[in-house]
């Protein structure tokens, strides 16, 4: 998800819906850092300096660049050449199969909370309509909104590129000066799934059965302004 402040009011289109069906209450799950399969982390500056980038590892290899938390940087996800890792759980593949009533159905909870890092995460159960959206096309936040509220990226002169399809779920005005957008980002592309798994999807949901997906959720809030205005 990400929080945007603008200048002005972002005008958006809406997509799909997100509805909340239970939400559990925060609970700690994960292991170790070193441990965990899919974690954030940062890329340091050579010779000891800052961080030059923002990251999230899937076993121990940059999988996408993130947005940092300076609290004015437009929003980032960016797929990188070693993103090749889906994190599926065989196991969990036929319990995932159909509707769940509770977050924690099946395992799915303890199952996945084996992938993270060791921290209190708060576990959701969401109803959502996705929308496929292609980079650079019609529905597209980089080429779409966000350059409304940041214009486009001043090294490149062009919009911000994730690198990968991803999907818009909901999107809102908080106040007149702020808008929630809310994505889900696939860990490699649709064109990497399995299409007999596809295909036993769109059986089920033909005949009327909702399969669960699992993904683990951040929060980011930035404050798109003028310059002057940012280091005042």
């Amino acid at each position: 998800m990400h929080a945007q402040n603008a200048v002005e009011p972002v005008r958006g289109v809406p997509y799909g819906r997100s509805v909340m069906i239970k939400a559990g209450g925060p609970r700690t799950v994960g292991v170790p850092s070193p441990e965990a399969r899919l974690r954030f982390g940062a890329e340091l500056q050579e010779l000891g300096g800052g961080p030059r980038r923002r990251l999230l590892m899937v076993d121990d290899e940059p999988a996408f660049e993130l947005i940092f938390y300076c609290g004015s940087c437009p929003l980032l996800f960016r797929r990188l050449e070693t993103a090749n890792e889906k994190l599926h759980l065989e196991d969990m593949q036929e319990r995932l199969g159909g509707p769940l009533d509770d977050p924690d159905d099946n395992g799915v909870i303890e199952a996945f909370g084996a992938l993270l890092p060791e921290g209190e995460y708060l576990p959701l159960l969401l109803d959502v309509e996705p929308r496929r959206v292609i980079p650079g096309k019609e529905g597209d936040y980089f080429s779409g909104e966000q350059v409304t509220a940041w214009g486009i990226d001043q090294f490149w002169g062009l919009p911000q590129y994730p690198h990968t399809p991803y999907y818009r779920t909901f999107e809102t005005v908080v106040d007149a000066d702020a808008h929630l957008y809310e994505f889900v980002v696939p860990m490699v592309p649709p064109t990497w799934n399995e299409r007999r798994r596809v295909e036993e999807y769109v059986a089920l949901m033909e005949r009327g059965t909702v399969p669960t997906a699992v993904a683990i959720s951040t929060l980011n809030s930035s404050i798109a302004c003028e310059l002057q205005r940012c280091i005042a």
